[in-house]
């Protein structure tokens, strides 16, 4: 059996926590900053977990994560 290829767009957006999960970046942090609070602009900086709905099309995107 070939090898499988993962997508690439998806590689560079998700990555596997050490407990197992999917994790991905939050949306709003690439510009129009200035308006958006310190507070807010640190909690877009931290990661997040995937919906287990999601996970099922991730992992076939990319299938040696």
């Amino acid at each position: 059996m070939p090898k499988l290829k993962t997508r690439r767009a998806a590689a560079k957006r998700f990555r596997r926590s050490g407990s197992g999960k999917i994790m991905r970046r939050k949306a709003f942090k690439n510009h129009l900053l200035q308006h958006k609070s310190s507070g807010r602009k640190n909690r877009l900086s931290q990661k997040a977990v995937v919906v287990d709905a999601d996970v099922p099309n991730i992992e076939g995107m990319m299938p040696y994560l």
